[in-house]
């Protein structure tokens, strides 16, 4: 009997993989969007975020890839993170053409550059370090897909949006003011917010069955504690230090 894939290659370098495609050609076919399940993992995704990937497994067994073949949760965190930039335009900015340029970049670069970034370096890190070696020459040779990666990243970036641009809006006037409590406020709700984005990076890569040592992917929340005490009792406010860069 040959092996399914040869050794050293990837199912990818086979055969042409059709699903990035198909995915980018549904974005601008909202009919074939599941909204409404879209809002439900982001509602689990704050509250009960192994549930969602336990979805991911049976996405698995009903699709044969891990990946979402559906586009809605991009599109609408795009569409979210839009809005809550379009606010603090409102409230803090007093040109137009800069709060649109403000909006694009954010848009541009906080979510799409550094999501294809941070997904590049998890997907090219867990197929190249942390895959468990197939004993049995004739397994099918598994790897992370990239649009896996990058369904991790946007999985963990909505409670981020949601603790560091929806909450801290409606809280900003109170964490931009001047004192120890706004800098100790608003440098825990940065903490949180990290660290559940870390968090749920290690249950997304956790799930696979075929990668080990994924609580690697934990170990950045131990340096975003200990580094918390240092900025707040150094004063420094990471939201005023944030609003300063878009809004000075």
């Amino acid at each position: 009997m040959l092996p399914t894939v040869s050794k050293g290659r990837s199912p990818s370098s086979v055969r042409h993989n059709p699903v990035f495609p198909q995915y980018l050609r549904r974005i601008v076919k909202w009919q074939q969007m599941d909204i409404e399940y879209t809002f439900w993992q982001m509602l689990h995704l704050c509250t009960s975020p192994k549930v969602v990937y336990q979805h991911t497994k049976f996405h698995k067994q009903t699709k044969n890839q891990w990946a979402r073949d559906d586009p809605a949760f991009a599109v609408i965190c795009s569409l979210l993170l839009v809005v809550a930039t379009s606010a603090y335009c409102v409230a803090y900015d007093h040109s137009v053409a800069h709060a649109v340029f403000t909006v694009i970049s954010v848009l541009v670069f906080h979510f799409f550059i550094t999501g294809v970034l941070l997904a590049t370096c998890c997907w090219f890190l867990t197929n190249s370090y942390l895959r468990e070696e197939v004993a049995n020459s004739h397994a099918v040779e598994q790897r992370v897909e990239w649009l896996y990666a990058f369904d991790v990243h946007c999985n963990s970036f909505f409670p981020l949006f949601v603790m560091l641009y929806v909450i801290q809006y409606f809280l900003s006037p109170l964490l931009v003011a001047h004192g120890f409590f706004p800098v100790l406020l608003s440098n825990l709700l940065f903490m949180v917010a990290v660290s559940y984005y870390n968090y749920l990076n290690f249950l997304g890569y956790d799930v696979l069955p075929f990668l080990e040592k994924t609580t690697f992917f934990l170990y950045p929340i131990s340096l975003i504690i200990l580094l918390s005490p240092l900025l707040i009792l150094s004063g420094f406010n990471p939201t005023r230090y944030v609003m300063s860069i878009y809004f000075s």
